[in-house]
């Protein structure tokens, strides 16, 4: 077993545990593994322990990774997008956590009719309301329900967060506790073929507890791949 491998296997071993506290199957939890600080070789490691969830913050990285890994692989991107650098982004990924405008909304949208494809998203959410953060306020999420209907291409299929950086994870509850809610509030507003399905929260250092607050999807980059 390689010590990639023995990472993952602990890993795993967290996230099990972290379900059956909170009353949850593992199936529920995707991983997403962030590679953003690694090479194609030890991306492709991932894939080859059979992790295929790959998520990069940067287009461009995406972009050189997804030319250099198989097809099998499913991206997603986890950080900022600006609209110039949709139309090269958009047919490489499975879903973009990370949309946190109307402008950018409307900019998939024209590019995924343009090459007729659809394309799942999330809603970025400033849930820690931390000035540095992107991402809509809370207060503001349920204002983008009724517009979401002139969407056709893209699929809002949730929310996603960052907590603050804490040294003592369970500081992070509170954050996450308040995506989920926001989430059960708006299921019965969303318009479809949206739907509000997925909690995109819990990094290294605090996905434990955000999978007892409800995630779906947890990004998870320093835990798997540095000694």
């Amino acid at each position: 077993m390689t010590p990639l491998e023995r990472r993952l296997e602990a890993v795993e071993e967290r996230i099990a545990a972290a379900c059956r506290r909170a009353g949850r199957a593992r199936t529920d939890v995707k991983l997403v593994a962030v590679t953003k600080t690694v090479s194609v070789e030890i991306a492709r490691q991932m894939v080859d322990a059979g992790v295929c969830e790959l998520g990069e913050s940067r287009p461009q990285e995406l972009w050189k990774k997804a030319a250099n890994l198989s097809a099998g692989v499913h991206w997603h991107l986890i950080g900022h997008l600006q609209r110039n650098k949709v139309e090269k982004t958009l047919p490489l990924v499975t879903m973009i956590h990370s949309v946190d405008s109307w402008r950018l909304l409307e900019a998939l949208e024209q590019e995924a009719l343009r090459c007729s494809q659809t394309i799942e998203v999330l809603l970025e959410c400033n849930a820690s309301g931390e000035a540095a953060k992107h991402g809509l306020a809370i207060a503001d999420v349920p204002k983008l329900m009724p517009q979401l209907a002139q969407l056709r291409q893209v699929r809002v299929a949730g929310l996603m967060t960052m907590a603050a950086l804490e040294a003592e994870p369970e500081i992070c509850r509170p954050t996450f506790a308040a995506l989920r809610r926001l989430r059960d509030q708006l299921r019965n507003d969303v318009p479809p073929p949206h739907r509000m399905e997925h909690l995109s929260m819990g990094m290294s250092n605090d996905f434990e507890v955000a999978i007892e607050e409800g995630a779906t999807l947890i990004r998870l980059g320093t835990v798997l791949f540095q000694a």
